[in-house]
């Protein structure tokens, strides 16, 4: 058995989270000749739910693909994925700052959701658990959101936002998993860190 799970992500709001349950990690990462956010393309006309299920399961390919190449000590790899969903049009990663303005701007006055997929797998099994949560937005004026995409937050966070940052300003709502939305639900990934016998 062991006592550690290899983390595939390079989100330090992921690392905080797996700290926060007390599990020990190593970081897996991405080589510099790894194109990551590749595997984050959407197919034509895919669901959410389809595409964030998708994404991780790519995420968890590779890493354990990593783990061989590196000749590294067997363990679990955990991978997890996040994705905005307004309907079914998903919102990633903003390209730059007026992509960021422009799903703010779609986002607000709405209810939303965020899909945080998480697996975790060995060469030999794995297990995944999706978390799907609900955000309303309150309704912001154009300078609201100019002021908060120069604050930088956004960038790098699927739907322009970070919840646990100054975003929160501007949330009415939510339901569901407040750390799905930060990306990595503690009660799902602690539900698969026992199925590979950690104790959570």
């Amino acid at each position: 058995m062991s006592h550690f799970v290899y983390l595939a992500s390079q989100s330090p709001r992921r690392r905080q989270l797996l700290e926060q349950l007390g599990v020990a990690y190593e970081l897996l990462l991405p080589a510099d000749d790894e194109d990551a956010e590749a595997l984050e393309v959407v197919l034509s006309n895919e669901a959410p739910l389809r595409y964030v299920q998708r994404v991780t399961q790519l995420k968890l390919d590779a890493a354990l693909q990593r783990l061989q190449d590196r000749n590294l000590p067997p363990a679990p790899v955990l991978c997890s994925d996040t994705t905005v969903a307004l309907g079914r049009t998903i919102l990633g990663k903003p390209a730059d700052a007026a992509d960021a303005e422009r799903m703010l701007a779609t986002l607000s006055g709405k209810t939303h959701r965020v899909l945080t997929a998480v697996a975790i797998g060995t060469l030999q099994a794995r297990q995944q658990a999706v978390s799907i949560s609900r955000v309303s937005f309150a309704p912001m004026t154009p300078k609201q959101i100019r002021a908060y995409v120069a604050t930088g937050e956004p960038m790098g966070k699927a739907g322009a936002y970070a919840v646990q940052g100054r975003a929160a300003a501007h949330i009415l709502h939510l339901s569901g998993s407040y750390s799905g939305i930060m990306g990595l639900p503690m009660y799902e990934t602690a539900q698969l860190l026992r199925a590979f016998d950690f104790q959570t």
